[in-house]
């Protein structure tokens, strides 16, 4: 497992994830959300889309897990923030990239990005805090 040593400011880390045309179900079963734009194609595209969009918090939880890679663990992660600014559609390639901003004792910063595959913003202002446990 990384030890606090083993993070510096600067270190990038990156998470490549493609929504296929099941994404959005699987994640339907297993958050409840059944809303229609995203199980139902005429209705994704009666709203303007190509068919369906992805959850939002799928998105959101790769997020997370770009930045559990990252840390080595998931109880590190302390925080996490970020504005959805795109619906995520089926087929699209999103890249989470993220940087260490900060290191300051057992307390780490990381500032993140995720964009589609034309180099849209999905998510916006998304920022991690994480603490390394037992060496504060």
């Amino acid at each position: 497992m990384k030890r606090r040593e083993d993070f510096t400011p600067g270190d990038t880390f990156e998470s490549v994830r493609e929504v296929d045309a099941y994404r959005p179900v699987y994640y339907a079963a297993v958050s409840g959300d059944f809303n229609p734009i995203h199980v139902d194609a005429r209705v994704g595209r009666a709203a303007g889309y190509q068919g369906v969009i992805l959850q939002g918090m799928c998105t959101y939880a790769w997020l997370a897990d770009a930045c559990i890679a990252y840390l080595d663990d998931p109880a590190r992660l302390r925080r996490l923030r970020a504005r959805f600014t795109k619906p995520v559609q089926v087929g699209d390639v999103i890249r989470f990239s993220g940087r260490c901003a900060a290191v300051e004792g057992a307390r780490l910063r990381l500032e993140l990005s995720a964009r589609n595959q034309h180099g849209d913003e999905v998510l916006k202002s998304a920022v991690a805090e994480a603490e390394i446990e037992g060496e504060a």
